[in-house]
């Protein structure tokens, strides 16, 4: 099975294009990329960025589905409002699931998307997105709303979906409480994953490659819930099992999944 990867690169490995790329080699699926920025990145912050003009990302992506058999795609650091429309332009007669993870702002606070961007995204992404993955943060600045609370999160939701998104996974972790809990929204329902948070500063490409491995099993045919589920895992166990690389915000362990096996226990809730 083939998926694509269409982001920014990390200099530092640990999210944007390598972060997908690996994960993807990690739940068997054959990876393909699209570059739209080049970053000056470690695990202390992003010290520059380089974008890749809208027509070259173009190329890439029309390179890449002229030739392989692509079952899913998913977005990372778009940068700008003329990458984002030019991938757009590429996708909007495809059929294949687009999983849209809104990456906005880097672990060190550093801005990955323009603000022009942002409407963008929500006016011409999100109609063709199969699925949208924000964290919280990110779920703020596309809605507008504070969320705090469950209500607060539903609402949101709601908001995407009425976009045009299929489904929609507010990622919880930059939520408080014993469970790091991420919940899939469709309209008409609901349904939750979770597993205990840990405590750890190496969070450095969580949210790249928890939207990677749900791209990578929809690409190996996995249903969405399962898929969910074993995304859950992956990311849970490459944390859990810390690298202890670098100064600042560590990566995750892309090896973590193969070397226990994906044992983990995930618990999950639907209304």
């Amino acid at each position: 099975m083939i998926a694509c990867t269409i982001a920014g690169s990390d200099s530092g490995g640990g999210a944007g294009i390598q972060a997908d790329l690996k994960t993807f080699q990690e739940l068997g699926v054959f990876g393909t990329s699209v570059i739209t920025a080049l970053t000056a990145q470690n695990t202390l912050g992003v010290h520059g960025i380089s974008p890749i003009t809208s027509s070259f990302v173009q190329r890439q992506l029309q390179a890449i589905l002229t030739d392989f058999d692509v079952k899913a795609i998913k977005t990372g650091m778009l940068f700008d409002a003329t990458i984002i429309e030019g991938v757009v332009d590429v996708l909007k007669n495809t059929s294949i699931p687009l999983i849209v993870d809104p990456v906005m702002i880097a672990k060190g606070g550093a801005n990955l998307l323009q603000q022009q961007a942002v409407r963008a995204m929500q006016e011409q992404l999100m109609p063709i997105a199969f699925m949208c993955t924000p964290n919280i943060p990110e779920a703020e600045v596309l809605t507008g709303r504070t969320i705090r609370t469950q209500q607060d999160i539903q609402a949101a939701a709601n908001d995407l979906l009425a976009l045009g998104v299929q489904y929609v996974v507010m990622k919880g972790g930059h939520l408080e409480g014993l469970h790091a809990t991420d919940i899939l929204f469709w309209k008409g329902g609901q349904f939750s994953v979770a597993t205990p948070r840990i405590d750890t500063k190496d969070t450095h490409g969580t949210g790249c490659t928890f939207s990677a491995a749900i791209t990578a099993l929809l690409a190996k045919g996995f249903p969405l819930q399962e898929a969910i589920i074993e995304a859950k895992k992956f990311i849970h166990l490459a944390i859990s099992h810390p690298l202890h690389i670098g100064k600042g915000h560590g990566p995750t362990n892309h090896f973590a999944y193969k070397q226990v096996q994906g044992k983990c226990e995930v618990m999950t809730h639907e209304p």
